[in-house]
């Protein structure tokens, strides 16, 4: 009798320009089957995290600090299942956990790759699915965000952004502003992230709202789109302005001026505005920050999961990838694998 193995989301060949969309270069295959080694976990997979860099590693080089996908073989990203058959000591059959070896209906886990979720926490085990460590890490840490900032954050209705946006909030920030497009997004960032305004890059002019929103200047930016944001962010800066530069989003889809910004550097000289860009490498200590933080405002009613939750098997995730890109869903996007 053959045994049929699981299914896992395959690089067909490598991205070459923006203008391809994730989905062309993607296809699901069957795995073979595989036993466990002494200290493995067979986990199946629930929820997977879809994030907007993937599509960046899909090329064959990457300045992200992270392997790039390679032809031929299953991608991965961070994904939430059960524990289906276990040889390893503390992860018994049951057990959820989040792991980073996702976009495949079943993933062998070796010691130390899974992490067990806490149960009761939260509503369910894909409020981890966020990406709130590079929020927590670029607003703390980098940007020093604190009491009486006047805050402006870019892509603030995406995963990364929403996060950013809630945690300039709890920090104190007297003001915080996010930038999105469309009227049901900003409308989504005031009314329901609880930010202090919103403007929509696609139908206001920037200048003229920033000026109204922020006339002696904002003082921290935290930015996930660069381009003309990056640009009008630095026309309207309050003197010692920090920049804390987490991605060029802008520059991640065809045509887009995200990673090529014009610097006015006589601006940037006479507010002596400090430029941070920054990467997050998601050491323990970032992690263990940001849950720690999460957890507690999250209870507190401070900070919201902002997430687009999506149905289907890994070719929804695939097409989900395209989706996410093309700026069609709002915060973090997490598809509930409804094979599993």
């Amino acid at each position: 009798m053959t045994v049929q193995g699981p299914y896992a989301v395959v690089l067909r060949e490598h991205r070459r320009d923006l203008a391809q969309p994730p989905s062309s270069l993607l296809e699901v295959v069957t795995l073979p089957p595989q036993d466990l080694a002494a200290g493995q976990v067979r986990v199946r997979n629930l929820y997977q995290q879809v994030i907007a860099a993937s599509g960046d590693l899909m090329f064959e080089t990457t300045q992200i600090p992270v392997p790039a996908f390679r032809v031929g073989e299953p991608i991965y990203g961070t994904a939430i299942g059960t524990v289906v058959e276990s040889h390893a000591d503390g992860l018994p059959v049951g057990t959820v956990v989040l792991h980073m070896s996702g976009w495949r209906e079943e993933s062998i886990l070796g010691p130390g790759e899974a992490f067990p979720v806490p149960d009761s926490v939260f509503p369910g085990p894909e409020y981890l699915l966020n990406q709130g460590v590079p929020a927590y890490h670029g607003i703390v840490d980098i940007a020093a965000v604190g009491d009486g900032d006047v805050v402006l954050v870019s892509g603030a209705a995406g995963g990364v952004g929403s996060m950013a946006a809630q945690i300039a909030k709890a920090r104190g920030a007297a003001y915080v502003i996010g930038i999105a497009g469309g009227p049901e997004k900003t409308r989504y960032l005031v009314e329901e992230l609880g930010l202090d305004a919103a403007i929509d890059y696609r139908n206001d002019d920037l200048d003229d709202r920033l000026t109204e929103l922020a006339p002696d200047g904002i003082t921290a930016f935290f930015d996930t789109i660069g381009g003309s944001q990056f640009e009008a962010a630095l026309r309207h800066t309050a003197f010692g302005a920090r920049f804390a530069l987490c991605g060029t989003l802008a520059g991640q889809v065809s045509g887009g001026d995200g990673g090529h910004p014009r610097f006015d550097i006589m601006t940037a000289l006479v507010h002596e505005v400090q430029i941070r860009p920054f990467t997050t490498r998601h050491t323990p200590d970032q992690v263990q920050a940001w849950n720690t933080h999460y957890a507690q405002w999250y209870d507190e009613g401070r900070i919201r999961f902002a997430h687009t939750l999506l149905e289907g098997t890994l070719q929804r995730v695939i097409t989900a990838q395209d989706e996410l890109l093309a700026g069609v869903h709002r915060g973090n996007v997490i598809v509930r694998l409804t094979d599993a």
